[in-house]
C-alpha cells in the first residue's frame, strides 16, 4: 500500500511539473518563433552576453528581441553594444630628420599631453624593408628605449607598415633611429601619432568553419561559414605555418542587390610575417574589420600574385559581444524570444534602470540553445514561393537541361559552359520549368573564376616569318571569358602580344580577326618562371582565338600551358527532390523575368543549400536558316537565292510592259 501511495505522489508531482511547464509555455505570445530559456538566481539588475544563436535567430537590428518572465509578463531591457573608443591621431608637432652614417635619425615633437602607444611615419619610398628603434624623452635630452628591431616596410604587392607600437606612456618627444646598413636609405616626409585608448571593447574569439575554398589566378578565395548571421565581427585572423610572407586581404559579403547576388567588398588590410635581417620576425595575421555582418558567410581573398597560395590552417573571427541589460523582479526562469519578421521594435520605459550600465557585472547565466516556442505554428520555408510563379510557352526556347536534384529545399545551380553559350549575355532567357510553370530563381554572381583548357596550335605567318600565331580552340562560343593564362620556359625576351578571336560575322570563306586584348610581356633570366595574363578588353562571340607576337629578329619564344577563366553563375532556387526540373535557354528575344522571390532573398541566401547539377543538354528547336545571317553579310545560298529572285522579277517586268508596234 506504502509503495502505491508513493508511486502515485511521485507521477502526481511529474504531472505537476508538466502541467506547470505547459501552462507557462502556454502565455508566450505566439506570433515568436524561437524560446531561449534561462533561470536568474536572484532578482536585480541583470546583465547577460546574447548568445550567437540569438544573434542569429533575431533580425540585424534586434526589433524583433522579447523577454518574458516564467509568468508570461514581458519584461523591459536595454541592449548594449560596447564599441572601442575613438582613438586621437593627430600630425607631430615637429618633425626633424638627419641623415648620419648606415642611420636615419627622426626627431619628433609629439604635441600630444595625451598617453600615446603608437606613431605612423610617412614615406613616398616605395619598396623598402627597415628596422627601427624608438625612443623617448620628455624633455629632448634624457632618453629610454621604448622598443627596437621594429618594421616598417612596403612591399612591391602593395603590403606595407609603417606603424611602430610600443609602451604606452606620455611623451613629448621621440626618437626613431632607422637601420640603412643593409639597404639605401630613403626619405621620410612627416609622422602622426596615435592616443592610448583608455577603455577598450570586449570581444570574444569564435573559430569559423572554411565551406569554400578555390584558387583564383593570382587569388585565393575562401568562403567562410560564421555559425551565425548578425555577428557584430571586430577582426578577422588568418592561422597559416608559411615563414615569410605579406599578402593583400580583401573581405566581403554576398549581397542581394536587385534580383541577383553578387560579392559587397566591406573591408581590406595587410597580414604579414617578416624578418629584418638579424632580428627576429614580426608578424600581423589580423584583418581590422568592426562591422555588422549580416550574413552568415564572409569572404576572404587573399591576393597572391606571382607567389604560390598560402596554407591555411584556420581562420578565426574575433566578434563584440551584445549585453541584454534587465531588472529581474523575482529568481526564476525567463525566455528569450526571438523570430518575428513583421513585429515593430520595443519601447520601454527605462528609468528604473537610469545608471550607468558599464559598471553591472556580467550575470552568470547558461542560456539555453534556440528552441520552438511551443505555442507557435512552424510555416514552411519560403512558403508559396514555387507555387507563386506561371505558366511558360517553352516553344521560343532552343535549349534545355535536365536538373538533377538530391534533397528537398534550398538548391543552387551553377551554369556550366554549354549554358553559358547559348544564353543571352545578361541570362535574360533563363527559365527553370517544372510542369509547365515558372519555378521562381536568384542569379548569384560570384568572384569564382573556373578554367578552361583550349586545344592549341602554334604555326608561323606565311606572309611574315618573324610572326608567331597560337591557335585556340574553345568548347563552346560566346562564353563569358576574363582572362587568358599561359606559360613559357624562354628567360631572356620582350613582347607585345595580341589576342584576336575569328569575327563570327564573317563568312566562312573570308573570315577576319577582331582584337578582343592586348598585353606586354618582358622576361629576364633572373625573374624565374612567370605567366602571362592578358584580360579581355570585350566580350569573345566565336569559339577560336588566335595570340599573335611579332618576334622581330629574336628566336620565337615558346608558350604552353594555356588556359582561359570565366566567372562561375550560380542560380539560386527552392524545389523538392521528386521534382522533374528543367532548365531552358536560348532565347534570343525573352526578356529577363521579374520574380517575388527577391522579396526573401535574404532568406534564400541564408540558408543551407543543397547542389543540383545538370543531365545532358536537349535541342529543342533548329536554328533557323535566317538567324544564321548576320546584318550586312549573307552566305552563298542567300546571294544565290538573291540572285534567282531577281532574275525571275526582270522576266516578269519584261513581260507586263506593252510591246513596241512595228514601224510602218
Amino acid at each position: 500500500m506504502k509503495l502505491l501511495h508513493d508511486g502515485l505522489a511521485k507521477w502526481l508531482f511529474v504531472l505537476t511539473v508538466v502541467c506547470g511547464f505547459a501552462t507557462h509555455a502556454a502565455t508566450l505570445p505566439a506570433d515568436w518563433h524561437y524560446d531561449q530559456s534561462f533561470t536568474v538566481s536572484a532578482a536585480g539588475l541583470t546583465k547577460l552576453s546574447l548568445p550567437m544563436e540569438a544573434l542569429d535567430a533575431a533580425r540585424p537590428g534586434l526589433e524583433d528581441l522579447r523577454l518574458y518572465d516564467d509568468n508570461g509578463n514581458e519584461v523591459p531591457y536595454l541592449i548594449e553594444r560596447p564599441v572601442p573608443s575613438v582613438k586621437i591621431v593627430q600630425t607631430v608637432k615637429s618633425f626633424q630628420v638627419a641623415m648620419q652614417t648606415r642611420t636615419t635619425v627622426i626627431t619628433i615633437e609629439t604635441g600630444l599631453a595625451q598617453p600615446l602607444e603608437t606613431v605612423t611615419l610617412e614615406t613616398p619610398a616605395p619598396d623598402f624593408l627597415k628596422s627601427v628603434r624608438v625612443e623617448a624623452s620628455a624633455d629632448g635630452r634624457t632618453w629610454q628605449i621604448l622598443a627596437q628591431g621594429l618594421p616598417v616596410f612596403r612591399l612591391p604587392n602593395g603590403a606595407s607598415r609603417l606603424q611602430l607600437n610600443f609602451s604606452s606612456g606620455v611623451w613629448a618627444w621621440l626618437r626613431l633611429t632607422v637601420d640603412d646598413q643593409r639597404s639605401a636609405a630613403i626619405p621620410f616626409t612627416g609622422a602622426r601619432v596615435h592616443a592610448t585608448v583608455t577603455e577598450s571593447a570586449p570581444v570574444e574569439w569564435t573559430s569559423s568553419s572554411i565551406s569554400e575554398s578555390h584558387e583564383n589566378p593570382g587569388e585565393t578565395r575562401l568562403a567562410l561559414n560564421l555559425g551565425a548571421a548578425n555577428l557584430n565581427i571586430a577582426s578577422v585572423q588568418i592561422e597559416t605555418p608559411e615563414p615569410l610572407f605579406s599578402r593583400s586581404v580583401t573581405l566581403a559579403v554576398p549581397q542581394v542587390l536587385e534580383d541577383s547576388i553578387r560579392e559587397q567588398t566591406i573591408g581590406r588590410g595587410e597580414i604579414y610575417r617578416v624578418a629584418v635581417e638579424g632580428q627576429a620576425a614580426s608578424e600581423n595575421l589580423s584583418v581590422p574589420l568592426d562591422q555588422l555582418v549580416r550574413s552568415r558567410e564572409l569572404l576572404v581573398f587573399i591576393k597572391n600574385d606571382n607567389n604560390p597560395p598560402l596554407t591555411i590552417k584556420a581562420v578565426r573571427i574575433e566578434r563584440r559581444p551584445v549585453y541584454l541589460v534587465f531588472l529581474a523582479r523575482q529568481a526564476g526562469a525567463y525566455h528569450l524570444l526571438t523570430g518575428n519578421d513583421h513585429c515593430t521594435a520595443p519601447k520601454y520605459d527605462l528609468a528604473a534602470l537610469g545608471m550607468n550600465l558599464k559598471s553591472v557585472a556580467l550575470t552568470p547565466a547558461k542560456i539555453s540553445g534556440v528552441g520552438e516556442n511551443p505555442n507557435y505554428h512552424r510555416p514552411e520555408v519560403l512558403a508559396g514561393v514555387a507555387d507563386s510563379s506561371t505558366a511558360l510557352d517553352v516553344s521560343e526556347w532552343k535549349y534545355r537541361k535536365p536538373v538533377k536534384l538530391t534533397c528537398s529545399g534550398a538548391q543552387q545551380l551553377e551554369l556550366d559552359p554549354e549554358v553559358l553559350s547559348h544564353a543571352q549575355p545578361g541570362f535574360g532567357d533563363l527559365r527553370l520549368v517544372r510542369d509547365g510553370r515558372q519555378v521562381p530563381y536568384l542569379l548569384e554572381h560570384t568572384s569564382i573564376s573556373r578554367v578552361i583548357k583550349p586545344d592549341v596550335t602554334m604555326t608561323n605567318d606565311v606572309g611574315k616569318k618573324n610572326v608567331t600565331r597560337w591557335t585556340l580552340k574553345l568548347p563552346q562560343a560566346n562564353l563569358p571569358l576574363t582572362q587568358l593564362h599561359c606559360s613559357t620556359p624562354t628567360t631572356l625576351f620582350e613582347r607585345e602580344l595580341t589576342l584576336s578571336e575569328l569575327n563570327p560575322t564573317d563568312d566562312p570563306g573570308a573570315q577576319t580577326l577582331r582584337v578582343v586584348g592586348r598585353a606586354s610581356w618582358m622576361q629576364k633570366p633572373d625573374g624565374g618562371r612567370r605567366e602571362l595574363v592578358l584580360t579581355f578588353d570585350r566580350p569573345v562571340a566565336s569559339a577560336t582565338l588566335v595570340l599573335t607576337t611579332d618576334n622581330g629578329d629574336n628566336a620565337p619564344i615558346t608558350l604552353e600551358d594555356f588556359q582561359v577563366f570565366y566567372p562561375a553563375t550560380r542560380v539560386l532556387f527552392k524545389a523538392n527532390a521528386d521534382d522533374t526540373l528543367f532548365l531552358y535557354y536560348g532565347n534570343a528575344r525573352a526578356s529577363s523575368p521579374r520574380y517575388d522571390l527577391s522579396l526573401v532573398a535574404g532568406q534564400l541566401l541564408a540558408a543551407e543549400k543543397s547542389s543540383a547539377t545538370f543531365s545532358p543538354q536537349e535541342l529543342l528547336k533548329k536554328t533557323s536558316w535566317l538567324e544564321n545571317q548576320k546584318p550586312g553579310t549573307g552566305g552563298v545560298l542567300f546571294w544565290g537565292v538573291l540572285a534567282v529572285v531577281v532574275v525571275v522579277l526582270l522576266v516578269i517586268i519584261s513581260r507586263l510592259l506593252p510591246k513596241a508596234s512595228p514601224p510602218a
